[in-house]
């Protein structure tokens, strides 16, 4: 855990063998760290538990283990009103606390949850704070990368699937070659879900055919087993010899093509997600199906990336003229 000892990486690594007896030597912490099946979520996990300790001075897990309510009710009231933490960001590390106790008084390593009195900050459940492209902007962002080079073929390819396909960064990244497939007589993506869940989707002509188009170009169309969208210049990650085109180097991808359309800030890779749940609502899908494209397990989730309620030519503003 970054500048807290508290969380060692003490498990195993791939291919080490342990005895029973490093393997019971192992804190509870760490054990509740590695259960979480995606790297994003145990990093972000990692991140929230530090910035407990840190703000309050613990660095041990005995002293974790100690705390009470009033050691969260104080944490949440320094991210509130002296950090000034977005309402999102105090109820998502508050969760992140919670799951530890949680798993650690399942396990008899602490008493109690002390997260589980203290009330969290009130968020909007009607919408989420993406920002959705519209329809023209989303338009111009899939045109916007060039047609004659490599990665102007692998970034139509990349916009294509955020925004007709409507997958995360994340999901886009893990990609490979063989997951481009045939399924009824429709193109599909095979694709692993947050959490490690597999899930297969058709997808749109226009998508499948970018794909395609990036493909031949680049020339790795048989290496079924590689990853489909690659990084061309120094954007792999240095311990990744796949080749494997970092979630991060998409965004900003977005990014770079947004500022191209004229929209400098306040849009992001997610933004393509956003886009995708609201116009295929809004051009008649079921939510239902909507739901299964995005991957959400619950339909509220899906409706909080839902922008049709969004409609700023009817503000009431342009009506109080003077």
């Amino acid at each position: 855990m970054t500048d807290t000892p508290a969380l060692p990486a003490l498990l195993p690594r791939p291919g080490q063998l342990a005895s029973l007896a490093d393997l019971a030597a192992i804190p509870e912490e760490e054990v509740w760290l590695a259960s979480q099946k995606s790297a994003r979520t145990r990093r972000a996990y990692r991140l929230d538990v530090a910035h407990f300790m840190r703000t309050l001075g613990i660095t041990t897990p005995d002293m974790l283990r100690q705390v009470d309510h009033r050691a969260v009710i104080a944490w949440e009231r320094i991210m509130r009103e002296e950090q000034g933490a977005a309402a999102s960001t105090v109820r998502r590390r508050l969760s992140a606390l919670s799951s530890l106790f949680k798993h650690l008084v399942r396990h008899g390593a602490a008493h109690r949850n002390p997260v589980a009195d203290v009330s969290r900050p009130a968020i909007n459940r009607e919408e989420g704070s993406t920002a959705a492209f519209s329809k023209a902007q989303a338009r111009k962002l899939l045109d916007a990368p060039p047609e004659d080079t490599l990665a102007g073929l692998r970034d139509r390819a990349i916009l294509s699937v955020g925004l007709q396909v409507g997958l995360r960064r994340a999901e886009i990244s893990a990609l490979t070659v063989g997951d481009l497939h045939q399924n009824r007589g429709f193109d599909a993506l095979r694709l692993i879900r947050k959490g490690g869940r597999r899930d297969a989707l058709a997808i749109h002509p226009q998508a499948a055919h970018r794909i395609r188009a990036y493909l031949e170009r680049a020339g790795h169309g048989e290496d079924h087993a590689g990853m489909l969208f690659r990084p061309l210049r120094g954007n792999a990650k240095p311990h990744d010899p796949a080749g494997k085109l970092d979630p991060d180097a998409i965004d900003r991808m977005v990014r770079k093509y947004a500022a191209t359309i004229g929209l400098t800030r306040g849009y992001s890779a997610h933004s393509m997600r956003a886009t995708f749940i609201t116009t295929a609502l809004e051009n008649g899908a079921q939510l239902e199906d909507v739901q299964k494209a995005a991957g959400h397990r619950d339909p509220s989730t899906t409706k909080l990336y839902d922008r049709r309620g969004y409609n700023p030519e009817k503000a009431a503003s342009f009506f109080a003229t003077y």
